[in-house]
């Protein structure tokens, strides 16, 4: 029986891991969930799961579910209880599906524990990256990539030997505006960017992935999950997004991974990992996808994409100040208060003024985003 800890259990991965725990009562159980405000959601979870804790970080909403719930579950308020539920030694798995750089310090404490990492907060290697992979080495813990495209190169690697890597090809979908005309992206609007054609994801990661900056970002945390250099990764656009991703070999050999473009999949693979267990998913059928096709990334689209390959190139806390200045650039649009092509100016031009720290320590990332958030908001 493996016990888990979910932080962000009431977004899409995190409601789809309760999927597959409910699936699986005899090998799955639920420590602790988490979220953020959505009280309502979480409530019928605890009820659903019985975990001996649920944390809430808005407190002001946590206060709220501790007034009118009287079950046995513990109710916690605040960030500031999140060390137990990814520490407590009852804990198996902790699965980070958390938005943002906020999975930073809970991933690294429950590293510190030797705890597995089921990671879905790629925003956790954008911003510390060398640091998080140093500490899982040194304490014995395993990161097991959730994000479809980093499962299915985790599973390509499998019994393979690190020098016989050419080079890392992530696929993309080219999200929304693939084929738009150049000349109207001043046009996008939210409700534009918030229908991708392939995927049911939260609001964020969303808008990421109209402007190829998510892609950027996995990018960088490809680098860090499979200790590559970056001109060993390369973006490949296919829209049908049913090949998740693959790897190319040094004999010019190509694995991929294949399926439906469902996260449960990946998330099922994490959760069982290193045994591949059956599962209650709609088997792939070749039929019903006669064509799958490919092309190249365009930057001048999608600019966010360059700027990720760019903060790569220079390393450092450049990555950390890219994954922050993206986030207040994105919370800004979806505030309505600048457009979406506005977005990768204010990146870019939060990065030009950055003084970079190679090598940073976590207070070091820690300023360095806190500094980018600050810059990006004058």
């Amino acid at each position: 029986m493996k016990c888990l800890t979910i932080l962000g259990s009431t977004g899409s991965i995190g409601t789809q891991t309760l999927e597959i725990v409910a699936l699986n009562p005899d090998q799955l159980t639920v420590f602790a969930l988490h979220c953020d405000n959505n009280i309502d959601l979480l409530e019928s979870q605890i009820n659903a799961f019985a975990p001996k804790y649920a944390l809430v970080s808005n407190v002001h909403q946590g206060e709220k579910l501790k007034e009118r719930y009287d079950g046995k579950t513990i109710i916690l308020v605040g960030n500031a209880e999140m060390d137990l539920i990814v520490t407590d030694p009852e804990v198996h798995i902790v699965l980070t599906s958390v938005m943002g750089s906020v999975g930073l310090i809970p991933t690294l404490k429950a590293i510190d524990c030797g705890k597995t990492i089921a990671l879905a907060n790629k925003e956790t290697l954008v911003a510390a990256g060398e640091l998080v992979m140093a500490r899982a080495k040194d304490k014995g813990a395993q990161i097991i990539p959730v994000d479809s495209e980093h499962s299915a190169i985790f599973q390509c690697l499998q019994g393979t030997k690190h020098a016989e890597i050419d080079s890392i090809l992530l696929t993309a979908s080219g999200g929304p505006f693939r084929q738009r005309l150049l000349e109207t992206f001043e046009a996008i609007t939210l409700e534009n960017a918030l229908k991708h054609p392939n995927w049911s994801m939260g609001k964020k990661i969303t808008i990421d992935s109209a402007s190829l900056m998510n892609k950027g970002l996995e990018v960088i945390e490809a680098k860090w999950l499979f200790d590559v250099a970056p001109s060993q990764i390369k973006v490949v656009v296919h829209p049908q997004s049913i090949i998740h991703s693959m790897v190319q070999f040094n004999d010019t050999s190509v694995l991929a991974q294949l399926g439906h473009p469902d996260m449960r999949l990946p998330i099922h693979y994490a959760l069982f990992y290193p045994s591949r267990v059956p599962s209650k998913l709609e088997p792939f059928s070749f039929a019903k996808y006669p064509t799958l096709t490919f092309e190249e990334p365009d930057f001048r689209r999608f600019p966010c994409l360059k700027l990720a390959f760019d903060a790569l190139a220079v390393g450092g806390t450049m990555t950390t100040v890219l994954n922050a200045a993206n986030e207040m650039a994105v919370q800004a649009f979806l505030n309505n208060k600048i457009r979406f092509v506005d977005i990768p100016k204010w990146v870019s031009t939060v990065m030009e003024k950055h003084q970079v720290i190679s090598h940073p320590t976590l207070e070091e990332i820690l300023d360095a985003d806190r500094a980018a958030r600050v810059f990006t908001l004058k």
